[in-house]
């Protein structure tokens, strides 16, 4: 079966004209779309260029495989040396789109990767173009999960974005994640 979902995806790479990503990189984008570990292994295997090139609208392998939400594929590239820190065209990076998106179990990989990198601090302060850091992501899309991690992890609830606005002002009234948000900028402001 895997044979030939990997035959597929070379068809579908040498088919598609209005593929967006360098020529170097389709087969890593179609691997990825396809959440696909072992073509993108083989993919990377035979990549002329680097990992952290930008394969649509300044993402990198690394951006879209947390946007996607393939666990495995997320491992293979920090493995294979993906940069947690590239960022694309809105200044996101990977932490970015994995907490917008609420997959809990990639942002705890890219924390605990970022952990032995000693770089936790700099993903968790990190801003995209508009001020909105991880947990801004996180608190606009009410994933409680992940909102509790990145605060686990250093997260600071009182950061404003551009607009002025902190995570928990941007979370709807009356839910959970707004209530958690709320306690913690409490707790944050008791402890200075």
């Amino acid at each position: 079966m895997a044979v030939t979902r990997r035959r597929n995806a070379v068809v579908r790479e040498q088919q598609d004209p209005n593929s967006t990503a360098p020529p170097h990189l389709r087969r890593v984008d179609v691997a990825l779309g396809d959440g696909d570990a072992e073509a993108l292994r083989q993919a990377l295997d035979n990549l002329l260029g680097s990992i952290d090139d930008p394969i649509e609208n300044g993402d990198t392998a690394l951006h879209l495989a947390c946007v996607y939400g393939h666990l495995t594929c997320v491992q293979i590239l920090i493995e294979r040396g993906a940069s947690l820190e590239a960022k694309d065209e809105d200044g996101e990076i990977p932490l970015h789109g994995a907490s917008a998106a609420g997959y809990a179990d990639i942002v705890q990989l890219l924390l605990n990767k970022g952990s032995e990198m000693n770089i936790v601090k700099r993903m968790l302060d990190s801003v995209d173009e508009e001020g909105d850091t991880p947990l801004h992501h996180a608190a606009k899309a009410e994933h409680v999960n992940v909102i509790l991690l990145l605060l686990a992890n250093g997260a600071s609830p009182t950061t404003t974005n551009f607009h002025g606005q902190i995570p928990s002002e941007l979370a709807d009234p009356g839910t959970h994640a707004k209530e958690i948000l709320t306690n913690a900028v409490g707790t944050y402001v008791a402890s200075r």
